[in-house]
């Protein structure tokens, strides 16, 4: 899950200027981890240690505030009693690549994205985009090619998958709906030679960066392979002890699960 906390941070710099610039540094002095991170963090403990989804999301968004979070679910941090609030925005999406390297079957896959997301996000857009970014993950590790993992994308969540990343760059606007982010992000890792373009391309588009490169890059790194090494090392030196010791756990753990 490495490749999606990279596209985060490498994506949080330019999150909101909108622009279209392919050819960008990958790491600046305020490269750093945002929401996407932490919560895809706080879904790795839950898989991890057998607890709730909604409680490891808690639990990890009050103890690193400030991260980037949406209004409603600042509200929804600040009252336990608090139930989900109908989202359809990619959060749901930009914290389930765990979901995708942790179960082995489509069901399952499909089954654990919509209980990720359903604890803030049960609009059936906000479950879409989280199953269909698990699953993209999912296929990318289990040897699927590219045009299988378009094809099962677009048929089961209908969504338009036969554009490329220039086309959509043309006129692409920020837009944090799952609706509007997560097939682009996932075309972004299609239209790819390797982990970073996957993240270049995302960032390129000029949208909700951060997170549409999160997106991108957890599938990249599923499909392409571990992580160039200085891009793994300029992640990992902007990351607290916890989350490199989740990392660790949750690599050890499925990796050695998955036979990879």
């Amino acid at each position: 899950m490495l490749g999606a906390i990279a596209g985060d941070i490498i994506g949080s710099p330019y999150e909101g200027l909108g622009s279209k610039e392919y050819d960008f540094p990958l790491f600046a002095l305020h490269s750093c981890f945002t929401d996407d991170t932490v919560l895809t963090i706080a879904v790795a403990v839950a898989i991890l240690d057998g607890l709730d989804y909604g409680a490891a999301l808690r639990d990890f968004g009050n103890r690193y505030p400030g991260r980037g979070y949406g209004g409603y679910f600042v509200g929804w941090l600040a009252d336990p009693s608090k139930g989900p609030y109908n989202s359809w925005g990619n959060g749901s999406a930009m914290r389930v690549t765990p979901v995708g390297y942790a179960f082995e079957s489509v069901d399952q896959i499909l089954l654990e994205a919509k209980r990720s997301a359903e604890v803030t996000h049960n609009h059936e857009e906000g479950i879409r985009g989280a199953q269909a970014t698990a699953l993209a993950v999912f296929l990318a590790r289990t040897g699927s090619a590219k045009d299988e993992l378009r094809e099962e994308i677009s048929k089961r969540f209908g969504y338009e998958m036969d554009r490329t990343v220039e086309e959509i760059r043309a006129s692409y606007t920020f837009d944090i709906s799952c609706q509007g982010s997560v097939p682009e992000s996932i075309i972004c890792f299609l239209d790819s030679e390797d982990f970073e373009s996957a993240v270049r391309n995302a960032i390129s588009l000029g949208g909700d960066t951060d997170t549409m490169a999160c997106i991108a890059g957890g599938i990249a790194e599923a499909y392409y392979g571990q992580l160039p090494v200085e891009v793994a090392r300029e992640v990992k030196a902007r990351l607290p002890h916890e989350f490199l010791e989740t990392v660790l756990r949750f690599e050890s753990r499925f990796r050695v699960a998955n036979g990879t």
